[in-house]
C-alpha cells in the first residue's frame, strides 16, 4: 500500500488510516528516491542548531536553534527558510513532528518543557512541563509523544490530543528515544548504563533491557524492517537491534563521536552523524555495511530523512547550517 503526499494533506480519517499504513509498511510513493549520495545544498539557520524534524506530508523541515531560542522552518521543495518561530524558553535541543496532526514538538533543555507548535500557522499553541528534556519522539498512529529526561532517568509520555503527561516511565539514564509505530514500541538509550530500554506503548512498561556498546546516545527505527539503530559514542559504533527478539545482531564501525541517526525505510538506508569527523556515515540496512562517508558542515548533530523523497537533513552545530543530502555523486567519499 502506498500513501501519496497529496492524499495525506487531507488529514481526515482516511488520511490517518493511510498514514498509519505507511508507518507500518514504511512505504512512500512508488517513485521514492534511493540513498542520498552527497550534499546538494547548505542552508543557513539560527546559531547552535541541534535537533531537526521533518514532516513528509507538507515537505517541511524544522530546526531547533539554541540561539536565539527559535525554530527555523524550511521548505523542502525550495530548500529555503520560510519563517523563524520565536520561542521564549531556553536551549532548544530536539524536534519531533506528527505528520498526521501537523504538530511539531520542541524540547527545551533548560526550561523543563516541550513547546507544541501548530504546523499550519507556525505558532506555539501550548507548553508542557516535563523533567529536563533531552530528546522527543512521536507515535503518529497513537498520537503519543515520548520525552527523555537524562537527569530524572525517566521517559515522559504525553497524550498528543490533550497535551498532558499521562505517565512517567523509569528507565536509567535516557538520552534519546525513538518509536516504532507498527509495533507500538519505544526505544530509549541509557548513556551511563550502556543499554537500551524497550517500552511497550500500550502498557507504558519496560519489557526488555538490551546491552549495547559504551555511551549509547541516539536511536532510530526502520519501521519497514523492525530494526533499531543505536549510536555508541564510547567506541564510535552503531548497534543494530532486531525488534522482534530485542537482541543486537550486528555492531558497525562508523566515524568519530556518532551523535545522531536516522533511518529511511524506503531505501533501507541509515544515516549517522559523526560530530568529530564533520561527516555522515551511510549504512546499507540490508547488508549492515557502511557504504559511504559524506562530508558535511562543522560538528554535525542531528539528522532527519524524508521517506518520500529520500532527502536527509543534517544540522551542523559548528557553523549554524543544515546540510541537505541527496543525489550528488561529486560530494561523496567512498570507503575502501
Amino acid at each position: 500500500m502506498r500513501c501519496f503526499r497529496g492524499f495525506l494533506r487531507a488529514r481526515g480519517a482516511a488520511a490517518v488510516a493511510c498514514a498509519a499504513a505507511a508507518a507500518v509498511l514504511g512505504a512512500g510513493p512508488a517513485s521514492a528516491a534511493g540513498p542520498a549520495t552527497g550534499v546538494i545544498t547548505t542552508i543557513q539557520v539560527g546559531d547552535d542548531p541541534e535537533g531537526v524534524g521533518e514532516d513528509p506530508v507538507t515537505n517541511t523541515v524544522y530546526v531547533a536553534n539554541g540561539y536565539p531560542d527559535s525554530v527555523s522552518v524550511i521548505n523542502g521543495a525550495t530548500n529555503t527558510v520560510t519563517t523563524t518561530i520565536p520561542l521564549h524558553n531556553n536551549s532548544q535541543v530536539a524536534v519531533a513532528v506528527n505528520p498526521v496532526t501537523n504538530t511539531v514538538y520542541v524540547a527545551s533543555l533548560l526550561d523543563n518543557s516541550v513547546s507544541v507548535i501548530n504546523g499550519a500557522t507556525n505558532t506555539v499553541t501550548t507548553t508542557i512541563t516535563v523533567g529536563r528534556p533531552t530528546f522527543v519522539a512521536v507515535n503518529a498512529i497513537t498520537n503519543t509523544v515520548y520525552v527523555t529526561s537524562f537527569n530524572d532517568g525517566t521517559v515522559s509520555v504525553i497524550n498528543g490530543g490533550r497535551n498532558t503527561v499521562t505517565a512517567t516511565i523509569s528507565v536509567g539514564s535516557p538520552v534519546d528515544v525513538a518509536v516504532d509505530p507498527a509495533t507500538n514500541t519505544a526505544y530509549a538509550t541509557n548513556f551511563n548504563r550502556n543499554s537500551v530500554s524497550v517500552i511497550n506503548g500500550a502498557t507504558n512498561t519496560v519489557t526488555a533491557t538490551i546491552r549495547v556498546h559504551p555511551g549509547p546516545s541516539a536511536v532510530a527505527v526502520d519501521v519497514a524492517t523492525n530494526t533499531a539503530y543505536v549510536t555508541n559514542q564510547g567506541d564510535d559504533t552503531v548497534s543494530v537491534i532486531d525488534g522482534v527478539t530485542s537482541t543486537v545482531t550486528a555492531t558497525l564501525n562508523v566515524g568519530p563521536m556518532p551523535i545522531g541517526v536516522a533511518a529511511d525505510p524506503d531505501s533501507d538506508t541509515v544515516y549517522v552523524t559523526n560530530e568529530y569527523g564533520d561527516t555522515v556515515s551511510v549504512i546499507n540496512g540490508a547488508t549492515n555495511t557502511v557504504t559511504a562517508t559524506i562530508r558535511v558542515g562543522g560538528y554535525p548533530w542531528d539528522v532527519a530523512v524524508d521517506p518520500f523523497t529520500g532527502t536527509a537533513y543534517v544540522t551542523n552545530n559548528g557553523d549554524s547550517t543544515v546540510s541537505v543530502l541527496g543525489d550528488s555523486p561529486a560530494a561523496i567519499t567512498a570507503l575502501r
